[in-house]
């Protein structure tokens, strides 16, 4: 407790206490300078005075739990790397003081921006998509009653048979009266998973490779054994539109079968042993690049967590498929835009292969990032194959032990990229495909840049 920042509590039940921070301070036993500092999160909030709080006012301590406003810090910058503030240049020594000195305020932006967004088209809160992510990143994308779950499921598959795919077919055998099968994709043309309850099969299609195959038996074993904990999630989530509701539901029985193939413990342990080696994860826990990238974004539980990845899965135009920021906190992750600067691009240039890079944002912040193609699904000669460039990314300051940073120099220069043209106002880029928003233009018709755009830097 000693270190237990709740400035904005603290403030709310003083107001609805009708106290003058004089008032407060004097029944607490502190100076209102230092009640002044707790407020505005310059200091910590100490077991003495939370003590106090309870026994003198109605104030119930599971409330240090409630969601800052507007999600926090970081949830704020996400909002703030919009284009149409560009030009505004609010720093996280800003933001913060924000926050602390008008809280309300901050949580009245944040509803404001949520419901109508910034640009033309779908508003983020008709947007099912942009609406799971939300709630998604509001969990970090980590559920530990999910994880708890898996983890003793997957213990109990372990003990009846070495083989996960064999294991949980013979489980829905046994307990479900569903029988697996894989069938001839000139059966199953157009999907990959059936579940058939008038044959009582699940039918998987002969395209899925072994890694796949688990994984969906997983995801429908998930949807039937963690029915009670998935429905909760989405309950709590309070959904108003249902697509949004199938959507989470379906990301979390996907989270729920990967957590049954890499059990948390077990995971985490062989991410420490390897240094986070996807590759050789992949082997050893018999899943696909994907899944275990995938996975690296939900190792937060308390008391055993794991390094802080972001991961972002885009095609060869650079649109965005998945995007899981989880704890990391990336800018990376939330821009609609990216730079082509950065080497998650040039993964497609070398299919299969992992290209790194050391990276540094306008803000000063260093990632240490890799990337690194991947096929989904094969399909038969003649049809478009799918490919994908996976990336993901770690504070620099923290990729010391990574397998991949073995060599690699994470304090030495860094690629300087930006989060997107529309929000990047790093002058003469030779890669400059628009102007910075918010920035006037400059014209000088006796001299050539190395951009064709010039504007205003300050």
């Amino acid at each position: 407790m000693a270190k237990l920042i709740a400035g904005h509590q603290v403030r709310k039940l003083r107001r609805q206490s009708g106290l003058a921070q004089a008032a407060m301070a004097e029944q607490l036993g502190i100076s209102p300078s230092y009640l002044n500092l707790i407020e505005r999160n310059q200091r910590p909030l100490t077991a003495q005075v939370l003590v106090r709080l309870t026994e003198l006012f109605d104030f119930d301590p599971r409330s240090l739990n409630a969601a800052a406003p507007g999600g926090g810090a970081d949830a704020m910058r996400r909002r703030l790397a919009d284009p149409i503030f560009a030009d505004l240049e609010i720093d996280r020594s800003e933001l913060e003081e924000w926050l602390a000195a008008a809280p309300g305020g901050a949580e009245a932006f944040a509803r404001a921006y949520d419901r109508g967004g910034s640009g033309g088209g779908v508003a983020p809160s008709d947007d099912p998509i942009a609406t799971v992510r939300r709630e998604i990143e509001r969990w970090r994308n980590h559920f530990p009653d999910l994880d708890a779950t898996a983890e003793g499921l997957a213990d109990e598959l372990r003990m009846s048979v070495g083989d996960l795919y064999a294991a949980i077919a013979e489980r829905l055998r046994v307990k479900h009266s569903l029988t697996l099968r894989v069938l001839p994709v000139e059966v199953l043309p157009d999907a990959l998973r059936r579940l058939d309850l008038h044959a009582r099969q699940l039918q998987l299609s002969e395209m899925l490779d072994p890694a796949s195959r688990t994984f969906q038996a997983a995801f429908q074993l998930g949807a039937i054994e963690a029915r009670t904990e998935i429905e909760a999630l989405v309950k709590g989530a309070g959904f108003a539109e249902r697509p949004a509701e199938r959507l989470y539901r379906r990301h979390l029985t996907s989270y729920f079968a990967a957590a049954v193939m890499m059990p948390y413990a077990r995971f985490l342990r062989a991410c420490e042993g390897t240094g986070y080696d996807v590759e050789l994860l992949q082997r050893r826990f018999g899943a696909g690049y994907e899944q275990v990238a995938h996975r690296l974004t939900t190792l937060q539980r308390v008391g055993a967590r794991g390094l802080p990845f972001f991961m972002i899965r885009i095609d060869r135009a650079g649109q965005w498929s998945k995007r899981y920021g989880g704890a990391s906190g990336a800018a990376l992750v939330e821009a609609e835009g990216r730079c082509p600067l950065w080497r998650l691009h040039a993964a497609f240039d070398r299919p299969g292969r992992i290209e790194r890079d050391l990276v540094e944002l306008q803000s000063g912040e260093r990632w240490f990032t890799f990337a690194r193609t991947v096929h989904p699904q094969s399909r038969r000669a003649g049809e478009v194959t799918a490919e994908f460039a996976i990336g993901l990314g770690l504070a620099a300051e923290l990729a010391g032990s990574l397998a991949l940073a073995r060599g690699f120099d994470l304090t030495g220069t860094a690629t300087p990229i930006g989060l997107g043209c529309r929000q990047c106002t790093r002058p003469a880029c030779p890669q400059r495909s628009a102007p910075p928003a918010g920035r006037a233009l400059l014209f000088n018709e006796r001299e050539r840049g190395l951009s064709a755009f010039s504007f205003v830097e300050d």
